[in-house]
């Protein structure tokens, strides 16, 4: 009987300790909850460093979602080295996280670090090979940079997942008479007009070719 009785009161000091632990749990989710919805408020309203101090008073770093938010904001605020970090310390908690990726890429651009920028779109595809998002963006580097055959291999991969979509449509129509394969950017161009009868990129390129 004694010993039934020291169980029980273990029992109830365990159960006493993991109320408590329950409770400090529910109180830091609320605090974490409040600070995002600040964070929010004041981004609506312009006030990004207050924005950004509402989820530094609760930082943590192994919080995803914190620095992932935080990447978003420091961007915002023009203060691309620390939205760099906050970005990649979210990838390094969540390495397949295609948003955090998708976030770095903004910073990344503003510093003019296209290798970083490619990575980061590569990775992605390695992630989720058929996202046009980041094929087309691969494609618009390349045909920035004059490699016209790199952007040809990106936005086909894109009008084969999207045939009439006019933005795949337009820039492989544009790839391909960089590339002097005139007859099928006849095509792509008429196709593009199709979709969007107004579209002036489609028509100027359909005078170029008459």
């Amino acid at each position: 009987m004694e010993i039934l009785k020291r169980n029980v009161g273990s029992l109830l000091v365990v159960l006493f300790l993991l109320n408590g632990a329950t409770a400090v749990t529910a109180q830091d989710t609320n605090k974490k909850i409040s600070a995002f919805q600040e964070s929010y408020i004041r981004e609506a309203s312009g006030e990004l460093q207050k924005a950004i101090d509402a989820l530094k008073g609760i930082y943590d770093e192994k919080s995803y979602e914190i620095n992932l938010r935080l990447g978003w904001l420091t961007y915002q605020s023009g203060l691309f080295t620390e939205s760099l970090a906050y970005y990649n310390k979210a990838i390094t908690l969540m390495p397949y996280s295609a948003e955090a990726r998708f976030g770095l890429v903004y910073p990344a651009s503003a510093m003019g670090n296209w290798g970083s920028v490619i990575s980061q779109y590569e990775k992605i595809l390695e992630l989720m090979p058929n996202n046009t998002v980041a094929m087309h963006r691969l494609g618009l580097i390349y045909y920035g940079r004059g490699e016209y055959e790199k952007a040809k291999k990106y936005f086909e991969k894109v009008v084969n997942l999207y045939p009439f979509d006019y933005d795949g449509l337009i820039m492989l129509a544009w790839t391909s008479y960089q590339l002097k394969d005139y007859g099928k950017a006849k095509v792509l161009f008429n196709k593009a007009l199709m979709n969007t009868p107004s579209g002036s990129s489609a028509q100027e390129g359909l005078d170029l070719l008459k």
